[in-house]
């Protein structure tokens, strides 16, 4: 699967728009990672429990996106986006969505 944040693939044709593939997952502090945020906020520096925490969700949400562009049957997902949201206090969206096309390699 070829995910891309652009209107297009270098060297691929888009013969079929699919639609909207996206997928979501909602993020939740924990305590342990609040004690260790609260003491680096402190001294100053990266969060490094929250950077972490994101990485894994934003990856969590490609994943998902990319398993609903297939479900559509698509080769590539573009123009790839990230949105975050607030849910309730202490817990995030985040989103990943693009658009599902089939390509052709012949270009």
């Amino acid at each position: 699967m070829i995910i891309v944040n652009t209107d297009n693939i270098a060297g691929k044709e888009i013969i079929e728009t699919l639609g909207l593939a996206r997928g979501s997952t909602i993020q939740v502090k924990n305590i342990g990672k609040d004690i260790m945020a609260v003491l680096r906020s402190i001294v100053g520096g990266e969060l490094k429990e929250y950077s972490k925490m994101l990485e894994e969700a934003r990856e969590k949400a490609i994943n998902l996106m990319v398993e609903d562009a297939r479900n559509m049957g698509a080769d590539a997902v573009i123009n790839v986006r990230f949105m975050t949201s607030m849910v309730m206090s202490g817990a995030a969206e985040i989103l990943a969505y693009g658009t599902a096309v089939r390509i052709s390699n012949n270009k």
